[in-house]
């Protein structure tokens, strides 16, 4: 909990907004003392205080919690840059094309780090048409299994879910894919580079 409520990250964040901390504590019914204190390390703001904190510094109380504020350069918004969160409790997964701060099932979750393919975790693809059809060869056990596959382009994304004791194989448009990318519940998210027509 300590690291959210570093003074050096409030006061950033007040600086940034052009506050005094007077200004600050006057926005959420505390004394320009208590900011103070705060941010030289001398006290905490109170978990009551983490909404309005939050707002007075206009950042989600997900971002105060993280410790960063999340400010996108990416405005141009590159699909094929983007980044995997998948929650190890249920098995969510979500996609952003950019920095985030996601959480899930009380937990922060952290971006998946795409791996090389590795003869376990191999992603083929080969041409049918105007789609790519990927394979992977893997265990589809209750225990342990591919979850999801995914064809990432500059422009979009293209998804399917898997189940266990079903089959590791979908079949995406093969309009400007970039990147292919299967996720092993146990090993974590690979990706290959599709092959070319």
């Amino acid at each position: 909990m300590d690291r959210y409520v570093t003074g050096a990250v409030i006061r950033r964040l007040r600086e940034s907004k052009k506050m005094t901390q007077e200004e600050l504590a006057a926005k959420i019914h505390v004394s320009g003392k208590a900011v103070s204190k705060w941010e030289t390390g001398q006290g905490f703001p109170d978990i009551s205080l983490l909404e309005p904190l939050a707002k007075a510094l206009d950042i989600s109380v997900i971002e105060l919690l993280s410790g960063e504020d999340i400010r996108n350069g990416n405005q141009s918004s590159n699909m094929a840059k983007g980044k995997f969160y998948v929650c190890p409790v249920c098995g969510n997964v979500v996609r952003t094309i950019g920095e985030a701060v996601i959480s899930c099932c009380g937990i922060t979750l952290l971006p998946a780090e795409a791996e090389a393919e590795d003869p376990e975790h191999f992603i083929h693809s080969e041409i049918s048409e105007d789609e790519y059809y990927v394979t992977v060869d893997h265990p589809m056990t209750k225990e342990h299994y591919i979850s999801f596959l995914a064809a990432v382009s500059d422009n979009g994304v293209q998804f399917v879910k898997l189940y266990p004791e079903g089959d590791a194989e979908a079949r995406f448009k093969i309009s400007r894919v970039r990147k292919l990318f299967a996720y092993c519940n146990r090993h974590g998210l690979f990706q290959a580079t599709p092959i070319k027509k």
